[in-house]
């Protein structure tokens, strides 16, 4: 039953809360013997959650956009090598907080690096591993933002380098990932996340459960 799907979207879109609504969903399932694997980038692996916390240190400003792929991507590599590949391999199902879409929506997109040279490295990382389905939640970013912060005052999240770039960045990365979802519409599903979040779980479910590959 391997089945790889991976969600994404701007800050603040409740991508943490939907993983684990379909993971706890998933669980509950007559899955043939499949495990859920729950996993998120940067990170998922120790290796990962290192290079993770100098990706989203705050005093890291001076770190160049082509330091910051090549992060990513290491993280990604570890991800897919230790973690990802492996629980395909065996059969199971693994939920990703987060993939290589992520690289072309932010550093493509919102920090204006060749994406030609994005695919190449990212592909490398990867070994051309892609997902099954990507979930895109879409929000306004102004929104999302304010919606990350309130929850890392109230001891819900994080507050990263990433998070604090300025809403252009933001909206570069918004438009990068609808236009990735028109150009290859049978991988994605795209949701307003303003929607009251058991509306979401309901579509996103329903979009897995009718997928052939998740079905056969």
């Amino acid at each position: 039953m391997a089945f790889f799907v991976t969600f994404e979207g701007p800050e603040g879109s409740g991508k943490t809360t939907q993983i684990q609504l379909l993971y706890q969903y998933l669980q509950g399932r007559d899955r043939q013997g499949a495990r859920v694997i729950c996993t998120r980038e940067p990170g998922g692996t120790p290796i990962g959650e290192q290079i993770r916390a100098v990706l989203h240190d705050m005093g890291n400003t001076a770190m160049l956009p082509e330091t910051e792929i090549l992060l990513y991507s290491a993280s990604r590599a570890q991800h897919v090598g230790e973690v990802v590949r492996p629980a395909l391999e065996r059969g199971d199902i693994v939920l990703s907080d987060r993939y290589a879409e992520s690289t072309m929506a932010y550093q493509g997109y919102g920090r204006g690096l060749d994406k030609s040279a994005l695919q190449m490295i990212t592909g490398f990382a990867t070994g051309g591993l892609r997902p099954d389905l990507i979930i895109y939640l879409d929000l306004d970013v102004r929104l999302g933002l304010q919606r990350k912060y309130r929850d890392q005052q109230e001891g819900r999240g994080e507050w990263t380098r990433m998070d604090q770039q300025d809403l252009a960045f933001h909206r570069r990365v918004r438009d990068g990932y609808l236009q990735m979802a028109q150009q290859d519409p049978e991988r994605w599903l795209v949701i307003d996340a303003t929607q009251p979040v058991e509306t979401i779980h309901t579509a996103i479910r329903e979009r897995v459960e009718a997928s052939t590959k998740f079905s056969s």
